[in-house]
């Protein structure tokens, strides 16, 4: 009996240094349309923190949709990052050509740097004040220093970079949030100026290993006190480098990609 034709699905470790760090994405290229349903259940199998779906919408452009285990999501760096990083590895797109996508948060690209990063160009996420909501320092078993609000995600800053190591927030509570919890601090990484995590259980992330869509709240928040450029480290299990850099309403957030496993999707 042969087995259907199927489509190419790839395993990229985005914004990643050694082996086995970073954020694993799954990348699934598509030649023909597939129904929200069959995405949806794609991304359950695969159960990494987002799986990305490619096709063609012209020339020299992609339609890109990222799905969690759960839900379809409006934003997703690391997912991003490995899509375009497999355009260039696998041929369908150009070395030097930029990798431009459309998607729910509008036209995206990314280009490759002199030093194999990939940057991606990514909207400001602009961090306001808030009112802690109630129960938030029992959630976290810690004092924030600040408690802000970007288009979606609450951020915290913690007193020190042991006090975001040592997070173990009620994912319950968590759960109560209309969408994610971004925690950072100081560094305390040699070479990286901030260190955050991210917990996002609301869309079936208990906590995302590398999160490329936090760093344009990151970057707008923390612009004032270091500067427009800098490295930051996520400090999860895996780990993993972003570089950002804030230019007015858009963000540079750039980190490398590896291919760790290439086969075809059979469903």
């Amino acid at each position: 009996m042969s087995l259907p034709a199927g489509f190419p699905v790839f395993i990229v470790d985005a914004f990643a240094e050694p082996p086995f760090t970073g954020n694993p994405a799954g990348v699934v290229l598509l030649d023909e349309p597939r129904d929200d349903a069959w995405r949806q259940a794609v991304a359950a199998e695969l159960r990494h923190s987002e799986t990305a779906f490619v096709g063609p919408a012209g020339p020299g452009s992609w339609n890109l949709r990222w799905f969690t285990p759960t839900v379809e999501v409006d934003l997703c760096g690391h997912a991003t990052l490995a899509s375009a990083h497999v355009l260039w590895e696998s041929g369908r797109l150009a070395e030097g050509e930029p990798a431009r996508f459309l998607t729910r948060s509008g036209a995206l690209s990314s280009v490759r740097l002199a030093d194999r990063r990939i940057e991606l160009d990514l909207p400001v996420d602009r961090v306001r004040e808030v009112e802690p909501p109630e129960g938030l320092k029992t959630a976290l078993g810690c004092e924030p220093v600040f408690v802000g609000s970007g288009a979606t995600n609450l951020l915290v800053e913690l007193t020190s970079a042991d006090d975001l190591r040592g997070l173990a927030p009620d994912q319950a509570w968590l759960l109560s949030l209309p969408n994610g919890l971004i925690a950072t601090a100081r560094s305390d990484v040699p070479g990286a100026a901030i260190v955050s995590r991210y917990f996002c259980p609301a869309d079936g992330i208990p906590e995302d290993p590398v999160t490329g869509s936090a760093h344009c709240a990151l970057a707008a928040f923390w612009a004032p006190r270091l500067g427009d450029s800098f490295r930051a480290f996520q400090v999860s299990d895996r780990g993993g480098v972003v570089d950002v850099i804030l230019r007015g309403d858009r963000v540079g957030v750039a980190g490398r990609a590896v291919t760790r496993v290439e086969g075809t999707l059979r469903a």
